[in-house]
């Protein structure tokens, strides 16, 4: 496992390194919304990356209600973690994704410790994460961190308390 686990806030010094990751280790489905560009990573489909990344300068607080960080092992961008605010009362939903390279290593793990840290010091009491019933690593994680699973066909939502 890999105890030199970060997050660091994306922002312009870590988006290009983000898009790097994204590009050498990672589907476009896997690490952003849908759009409207041609297959693959195109020019487009990195410039929607780009802006997909921005839009959440804002912080918890800003338009996308949405706090994305870098992911960064052994001092490398190698994934993103993000939290945004839902409209239940003190609850964010977390989402993660990390470059093929990364996975296996414990690093999502660590990921979401911390991530759950910054949620706790924000004032959340519960953090939701979906996934689907596939998603074994995500899952496994999960699971690690104590969440409370719950299935409905291939649909799966995870529910971590932050105090007891």
């Amino acid at each position: 496992m890999v105890s030199d686990v970060r997050l660091t806030p994306v922002d312009e010094r870590t988006l290009e390194p983000l898009l790097s990751v994204a590009v050498a280790e990672a589907e476009p489905g896997d690490v952003m919304p849908p759009v409207d560009a041609p297959a693959g990573w195109s020019q487009a489909r990195r410039e929607a990356f780009r802006e997909f990344h921005r839009a959440s300068y804002g912080g918890l607080d800003g338009p996308t209600r949405t706090l994305m960080y870098a992911i960064e092992a052994g001092g490398q961008v190698v994934g993103m973690i993000r939290m945004t605010r839902r409209d239940e009362r003190e609850t964010l939903e977390t989402g993660i994704w990390l470059g093929r390279s990364a996975r296996g290593q414990g690093i999502g793990f660590a990921a979401l410790r911390a991530l759950l840290d910054e949620a706790a010091q924000v004032g959340a009491q519960v953090v939701v994460a979906d996934t689907t019933a596939g998603n074994s690593a995500a899952l496994g994680v999960l699971h690690r961190c104590g969440a409370l699973i719950k299935r409905e066909g291939d649909t799966v939502r995870a529910e971590l308390r932050l105090h007891d």
